[in-house]
């Protein structure tokens, strides 16, 4: 039988891998659920709220 502190790093090991788990599950439906926008609707956010001002701070890219 595992010991006490065996079984609290087992149960944090499963809690932090089902969490990550569920975090690329999520992005993933974000992705799925998130509308593309073709060229003519970005060039007409593009002028309508023109350039932003200051660049990202974070940017990220996912690959599915």
């Amino acid at each position: 039988m595992l010991s006490i502190s065996s079984q609290r790093e087992l149960k944090a090991v499963i809690k932090e891998s089902v969490k990550e788990a569920l975090e690329e599950e999520l992005i993933k439906m974000r992705l799925i659920f998130f509308p593309e926008v073709s060229d003519k609707e970005m060039r007409d956010i593009t002028v309508m709220y023109e350039q932003p001002e200051k660049k990202s701070v974070y940017a990220e890219k996912i690959d599915i």
